[in-house]
């Protein structure tokens, strides 16, 4: 053991040493490292010392142990220093620096003192109760305290700097109260753990030297938070609790007997039950923050936490509860409130929307004409009800309704309001600690309750969004179907009109028979779509358009003038729903045809270029302006054809060519004709098999 504490103390002396010599051509700087730099040198001795000490056992106990005291107490003057800046802004932190930092140096000097007077322990003895081991325990519990306060006060842009020193700092300080808790627990100093500290500090010093090179005038803008504080005083409360149920369980096993050691152990496991229990109580740290927000701020609230807590919890970040939960939760924390009721405009009237914290029954809708609701909604102020119990007077003009009497819980009414208008307001339960609200309280109260109005109205806004999209998508649904439906029965019509006169004609009875299959067939399709939940999906498969092209060119023969055809390859294959295909691009040459004289042509031209298939319907006929291309061809139930047209045709056409992949292009000119152009995706040569 004591060939491990030479090398470990050895080689912890000696970099200590060397990180000494790098911080002797900075100490002129300002920024503490004149302390830093005794506190350096101190622990490279301390280190030497116990080197020695663990190989010869020449030195003096005394001279061991009063470096034992220097070495922590010259670490904590120097994170004293480095808080320093802190506290010149918060008087009450100051006030506690002061105190500690004055206890820790007196003491320092106490312990220094006794070394004169009596013997100390070194490894391995088994002394009575000392005092100074707890004043060894006592500088741990400091130490981390410090470190933590300075990490967690440091900006997030500073933190790359210092986070080393902390985590090596941090260690050390753990490391000693490892081994002074030991120490105090078992009443000797535990040869193996105080050999291996030599060691733990060599591994240390790195890290504090990698710091101290990021930053080597270690001039930090700090900054004092509450949640700093609270924390910190959490910590320090629970070193302090744990250290006297550790001296207690000590004596316990001392004076108990043969039962001592099980006693022992119940009582310390019943200690660490009952200090989780306290630091999970919500009462106590509702008590906590009130007194820290009385006496040590000038401010009750640190706005910007209280700002980042709201947003953070009203936009779902801390939890999944429904919105009206989360307003009641978000404005109940900002004044301790466990729970509480949520009132929303509906309609015309106010309906309860959420309760939170408060056994589930019905509560009565409310009318703009309620007591309360026209209070709010003039005043716009906050309502403290305990207030109200006390003197009526400052509420001029309200009444309590009868249900509000009835919530025994009842303390605040917060209204929620938007663009001037009271939204909803929230019923706040009494809170976990008494409070007197003052101005500070209302103000936040009120503008956190605008902010809270806010969301509920873009939840609602968005809700009646996401509404009034269904009712879209159905209405475009039916559109689409009732123009198929149109075209289909303008075939039939003309099947019928020609019947009389043809229906002796073979030939026309077998192409009245093909478009009356045609027409079942496409109304089975769109049957088929009404009771699809996918509604108007496309379920693409190879078709090839050649021979779609012919086949339509070829049924609308019977109308003038008569398409043409034009296709450079004979088979061009792309991915798609063959029947809305077809009728898309038929929909075009019969626009076509339309725009055109009797006398003029319509041609279908097929070609590939690339990887696209291009298909060019080309007429003659009156043609289009540019304006009415760009504005108006593929607005929805826009028509030019008056009570004979539905406006969608075009743009069901636009719609499913690019669902495909593909594009459209129009060009046209008045009296000159117009040119359709759709571009799809040719298939790949898997696709066709």
């Amino acid at each position: 053991m004591a060939q491990i504490a030479l090398v470990g103390y050895g080689l912890a002396g000696l970099l200590y040493a060397l990180l000494g010599l790098l911080l002797l051509t900075t100490w002129r700087k300002p920024g503490g490292n004149q302390v830093l730099l005794v506190a350096v040198w101190a622990s490279a001795v301390w280190a030497a010392v116990l080197a020695v000490q663990a190989q010869a056992s020449t030195l003096s106990v005394a001279v061991v142990w009063a470096l034992e005291v220097i070495r922590p107490l010259l670490w904590l003057v120097f994170l004293f220093a480095l808080l320093q800046p802190l506290a010149q802004d918060h008087p009450g932190y100051r006030r506690t620096l002061n105190v500690m930092r004055a206890s820790s140096v007196a003491l320092g000097l106490l312990m220094l003192i006794s070394l004169f007077g009596e013997s100390a322990p070194l490894p391995g003895d088994w002394p009575p109760v000392h005092w100074r081991l707890i004043g060894h325990l006592l500088f741990a519990v400091a130490g981390l305290i410090l470190v933590e306060q300075v990490f967690r006060n440091s900006p997030l842009e500073h933190r790359w700097t210092l986070k080393y020193l902390c985590f090596g700092l941090g260690s050390l300080f753990a490391y000693d109260f490892y081994l002074y808790t030991d120490a105090l627990l078992f009443q000797r100093l535990d040869p193996a753990i105080w050999a291996a500290r030599g060691s733990v500090n060599a591994l240390m010093v790195p890290l504090i030297g990698l710091s101290l090179s990021r930053n080597p005038s270690l001039q930090v803008a700090l900054f004092v938070s509450r949640r700093m504080v609270f924390h910190t005083t959490a910590l320090l409360s629970a070193g302090v609790y744990m250290l006297i149920m550790a001296l207690t369980g000590y004596y316990i096993q001392v004076w108990g007997g043969e039962w001592g050691a099980a006693l022992q152990i119940v009582f310390l496991f019943g200690a660490v039950v009952l200090l989780l229990v306290m630091l999970f109580s919500g009462q106590l740290r509702a008590r906590t923050k009130v007194f820290f927000n009385k006496h040590f701020f000038h401010y009750r609230y640190d706005y910007r936490e209280e700002w980042l807590r709201l947003i953070g919890t009203l936009s779902g970040q801390h939890s999944t509860m429904p919105l009206p939960e989360r307003v009641i939760w978000a404005l109940g924390e900002t004044v301790e409130s466990p729970g509480g009721l949520l009132w929303l405009r509906d309609g015309d009237d106010y309906a309860c929307a959420a309760v939170f914290g408060y056994p589930t029954q019905s509560f009565p809708r409310l009318a703009d004409s309620d007591p309360v609701v026209a209070f709010m909604q003039e005043r716009r102020w906050v309502i403290n009800l305990g207030e109200f119990a006390r003197d009526p007077a400052l509420y001029a003009g309200l009444e309590l309704p009868d249900w509000l009497v009835r919530v025994d819980a009842a303390w605040l009414l917060v209204p929620l309001l938007h663009d001037d208008r009271l939204q909803g307001f929230v019923v706040l339960f009494e809170p976990r600690s008494p409070q007197q609200l003052n101005y500070e309280n209302l103000d936040l109260l009120k503008t956190a309750g605008m902010q809270a109005a806010s969301y509920l109205a873009l939840s609602q806004a968005a809700e009646a969004l996401a509404e009034a999209r269904q009712f879209e998508g159905f209405n475009r649904l039916s559109a689409f179907v009732l123009h198929d439906l149109k075209n289909l029965i303008a075939q039939l019509s003309l099947v019928a009109r020609n019947a009389e006169r043809h229906k002796h004609n073979p030939e026309f009875v077998e192409d009245a028979v093909k478009t009356i299959e045609n027409a079942v067939s496409k109304m089975n399709r769109l049957m088929g779509q009404l009771k699809s939940a996918e509604g108007m999906a496309i379920k693409g498969v190879p078709v090839d358009l050649g021979v779609l092209l012919r086949d339509l060119v070829a049924a609308r023969q019977g109308s003038r003038p008569a398409p043409s055809l034009a296709a450079d390859d004979k088979s061009v294959w792309v991915v798609a729903e063959p029947d809305r295909l077809g009728a898309v691009i038929g929909h075009v040459v019969q626009n076509a045809q339309d725009a055109t004289r009797p006398d003029g042509r319509v041609e279908v031209v097929l070609r590939t270029a690339e990887d696209q298939a291009i298909v060019d319907v080309r007429d003659t006929g009156s043609g289009m302006d540019k304006t009415f291309v760009e504005q108006r061809l593929f607005r929805p139930f826009d028509s030019t054809k008056g009570l004979t047209g539905m406006g969608i045709g075009a743009y069901e056409c636009r719609e499913f060519v690019r669902a495909l992949g593909g594009q459209v292009e129009v060009t046209s000119e008045p009296g000159q004709g117009t040119s359709f152009r759709i571009s799809l995706p040719l298939a790949k040569a898997e696709a066709r098999r």
